[in-house]
């Protein structure tokens, strides 16, 4: 399938699959049908939550029209596929009572198939904040990977892969509501500002429970730290926060520059520096674009 260019990640599963490595015909067959029944779930998916009221609609949508695209599998040394990606289809596919879904045989290693797993949910948006960070750890820990490799794996900025990392230093009760959809992983990033395991948790449940933004929570965690300052006694200028730093980095590799942006709470200036009038008409258009 091929992905719009704006959600193509890195080389997608083609820049997992070594290339130029013959396969037997008999083992890698471009697309079959297999009974449903002979496809089994990975153990090490990296997506843990399908929500069910999607999975119903799918289901619905299969029975009118089956599985338009066919499931990514490799052989089980005991018999059968193991699925690589596309797990929901699956299991969309046996709610909506099929007896064969079609698939795509690749004969990947443990560790491929797990990168092409996350490649593929990272194409498709399907992994919550929480799930990534968990994958990327299980990337390091279990594949050897550094966080510089996993950023050219998935496409991403290596301050974006640590940034995600950091997420796995919030407590289990504070993961939980950001996999649950409750919390986001800004505000996660912003609840690291407390560095106090209790403040941390109660502001958690505050910033659930009150609807805070990610920059409110971010001001309850540095008061909660006691880096805010009453009455602005001091000309000294604060460091900007994880949540802003990421905008910072994200902007200025969109654009091609380096973007500066002074937070003042609930207002602030973005900064845009170009060197000639040339670079200034290309700024103008990729705003305005």
């Amino acid at each position: 399938m091929v992905l719009p260019p704006k959600r193509r990640l890195g080389g997608g599963l083609d820049g997992l699959i070594p290339s130029g490595k013959p396969i037997p015909s008999q083992i890698q067959r471009p697309s079959l049908t297999a009974p449903i029944e002979e496809v089994h779930p990975n153990r090490s998916q990296p997506r843990s939550h399908f929500d069910d009221t999607a999975l119903a609609e799918l289901a619905q949508s299969i029975r009118e029209m089956g599985v338009l695209e066919p499931i990514l599998v490799r052989h089980r040394s005991q018999g059968g596929f193991e699925i690589i990606a596309g797990e929901r289809r699956w299991r969309a596919a046996q709610r909506a009572g099929l007896r064969e879904v079609p698939v795509f045989v690749r004969e990947l290693s443990e560790k491929e198939a797990f990168e092409a797993a996350i490649v593929e949910n990272l194409q498709r948006e399907d992994l919550n904040p929480l799930e990534t960070a968990r994958a990327f750890q299980r990337l390091i820990d279990e594949h050897g990977h550094s966080q510089e490799s996993i950023a050219s794996r998935v496409g991403k900025d290596r301050t974006t892969i640590t940034n995600v990392l950091r997420l796995l230093k919030l407590p289990e009760a504070v993961l939980e509501r950001i996999g649950a959809g409750q919390l986001s992983e800004g505000h996660g990033r912003a609840l690291l500002g407390a560095q106090d395991t209790k403040a941390i948790l109660r502001l958690a449940s505050e910033a659930v429970a009150k609807g805070w933004s990610v920059r409110e929570t971010e001001r309850r965690a540095r008061e909660a730290s006691g880096k805010a300052t009453s009455g602005r006694t001091t000309n000294a200028k604060a460091e900007p926060s994880a949540n802003i730093r990421d905008l910072e980095l994200r902007l200025s590799r969109s654009l091609g520059v380096r973007v500066k942006i002074d937070d003042q709470g609930k207002k602030g200036v973005i900064h845009l520096p170009y060197s000639s009038l040339d670079e200034l008409d290309r700024l103008l258009n990729d705003l305005l674009a």
